[in-house]
């Protein structure tokens, strides 16, 4: 279903294939290892994304230095959906191999030895053993993003400016609500996707709308703006697919382009030029699904099968 190759917003490729640590000294090649799952939160705006990067500050990086050092031993990480620089998360998952003999008998002592040790912009919020065949990646069966802007006419409330993006035009959430609708399903969404080679654009969206909070409150003077949140969920996500929606939306709230218009970008096979990509501290990960796990072996075969090319005009 999903392509190997590693993008952005979408699962990426484990280091090392994602199986069991490939530790440096021979003789430890047999050591008994542990999967752990991680659930994770971050604050994006101080990391040039999730994947390891040389020179650069990373979330991955980070954890895999600070978990390596509490275990002592080398550690790597497989992600459930890599982030682009400044892109948040509450909701983010990760598998690793660890040594058995360096596990506590409670987890719970782990994720308070992280806390002490990482950075305040990255929480490890929970630990648990993972059951058989589980694999963050592959094992997925939906991710859920939220974008978050203000169209107040000040901006975004200080406390939340990091992951709020301020808009101060006027848009129809109406119009935005019709044209987002009308791209769920299963289609290729090349348009809305910085392309790369060998990877798939085909993807189902199985949600994309918008809720409304704040404004006017009674007696409080002019209108000064509202809180605009996009939800969007899809089996995977594509590089700069979820910015792309959002900012396609966005044109057709500010009257620049019609519901007809973004609905029609189902038909192209290559990026749309005329597609904005929206700023990336808007975006946060908030949550991946998991089959029961019995099933969890049978969707990790399902996902490693790239989806083929759909025919423009097929849904």
């Amino acid at each position: 279903m999903v392509s190997a190759s590693a993008e952005a917003n979408e699962p990426v490729a484990p280091h090392g294939g994602g199986g069991p640590v490939a530790f440096e000294n021979p003789s430890a090649a047999a050591v008994d290892t542990t999967r752990l799952r991680l659930d994770i939160a971050y604050d994006g705006t101080d990391f040039s994304g999730w994947a390891r990067q040389p020179g650069r500050r990373t979330v991955c990086g980070e954890i895999e230095e600070k978990l390596g050092a509490i275990v002592r031993a080398p550690v790597q990480l497989t992600v459930a959906g890599r982030t682009d620089a400044g892109v948040h998360a509450s909701g983010q998952v990760a598998h690793v191999d660890v040594p058995t003999a360096a596990i506590p008998d409670d987890l719970v002592r782990l994720v308070r030895r992280l806390a002490r040790f990482l950075p305040r912009d990255v929480r490890i919020t929970g630990i648990s053993v993972a059951p058989p065949h589980f694999d963050a990646r592959f094992s997925a069966i939906r991710r859920h993003y939220e974008y978050r802007l203000t169209t107040a006419v000040y901006g975004a409330d200080p406390l939340r400016a990091r992951d709020t993006v301020a808009w101060p035009k006027p848009v129809d959430v109406d119009a935005m609500r019709a044209a987002s609708t009308s791209l769920l399903g299963l289609h290729d969404f090349a348009a809305f996707c910085k392309r790369r080679d060998g990877a798939t654009t085909v993807r189902e969206l199985q949600r994309f709308d918008w809720t409304v909070s704040g404004g006017r409150a009674a007696g409080a003077g002019p209108d000064v703006g509202v809180i605009l949140t996009a939800h969007v969920s899809a089996d995977a996500f594509c590089w700069s697919m979820v910015r792309s929606l959002v900012g396609a939306a966005l044109a057709v709230g500010e009257g620049r382009r019609s519901v007809e218009w973004m609905t029609a970008l189902l038909d192209e096979r290559e990026r749309a030029a005329a597609v904005a990509v929206a700023p990336a501290h808007g975006l946060s990960l908030v949550g991946v699904d998991y089959p029961a796990d019995d099933d969890l072996a049978a969707r990790n075969a399902a996902t490693r099968e790239m989806r083929g090319p759909i025919s423009p005009g097929c849904c």
